[in-house]
C-alpha cells in the first residue's frame, strides 16, 4: 500500500500549522515530481507536447522561484545571481541528472528555510520585488506552497504526456 500524502503522516508536529502546511506541500511536490520524472529519458525533459513548457523549465522554476520568494520572506531583495537564474529557466541542454540534482537540492534548501520561520509572526510585513509590493510573511509562505503545487502539477502532467507520445 502506498504511503499517505505528507500532511496525513503525522510529521512536523513541532511546527506551527501554517509552516507545517507549507512543508507538507513542498514535500508532496518533491515526491510527485520525482516519481513522474523517474521513467523519463534525458531528452524528454525538453519535450514540448502541444507546445507547452518543457519539464526542465518546471523543475528549475519550482526551486528558483522558491529561492526568490523565500528571499523576500526573509526581508531581503534578490541578488544578481538570482536575477540571472531567473533569465535562464528555459535554457536547454542540462542533463537529466543535473536537472534532478538542482531540483532536489533546491527543495532541501527551501524546506530548511521554511522551517526557520517556525516561531515567526506570519503577520510581519514584507515587500516583494523592485516595486516593493506589500504582503506579509504568512502570505509569502502560503504562496510558496501554492506556486510550487501549481508547477508540480504541470510537471507531472507534462511527464505523463511525454510517456504517451
Amino acid at each position: 500500500m502506498a504511503q499517505p500524502e505528507p500532511w496525513l503522516r503525522g510529521t512536523h508536529t513541532e511546527l506551527h500549522s501554517l509552516v507545517r502546511g507549507v512543508v507538507h506541500a513542498l514535500e508532496l511536490a518533491r515526491e510527485d515530481v520525482a516519481a513522474a520524472c523517474a521513467p523519463l529519458a534525458g531528452r524528454d525533459f525538453y519535450g514540448r507536447p502541444g507546445g507547452i513548457a518543457p519539464l526542465a523549465f518546471h523543475l528549475r522554476h519550482i526551486v528558483r522561484s522558491l529561492d526568490r520568494l523565500l528571499t523576500y520572506a526573509q526581508g531581503r531583495q534578490l541578488n544578481p545571481a538570482q536575477l540571472e537564474a531567473l533569465r535562464t529557466e528555459l535554457d536547454p541542454g542540462a542533463a537529466k541528472a543535473a536537472l534532478l540534482a538542482e531540483f532536489h537540492s533546491g527543495m532541501e534548501d527551501a524546506l530548511r528555510r521554511v522551517r526557520a520561520f517556525a516561531g515567526a509572526d506570519p503577520e510581519q510585513p514584507r515587500a516583494v520585488g523592485r516595486r516593493a509590493l506589500p504582503t506579509t510573511l504568512g502570505a509569502l509562505l502560503i504562496h510558496c506552497a501554492d506556486h510550487t503545487q501549481r508547477h508540480a502539477g504541470q510537471a507531472v502532467t507534462t511527464a505523463k504526456l511525454l510517456q504517451t507520445s
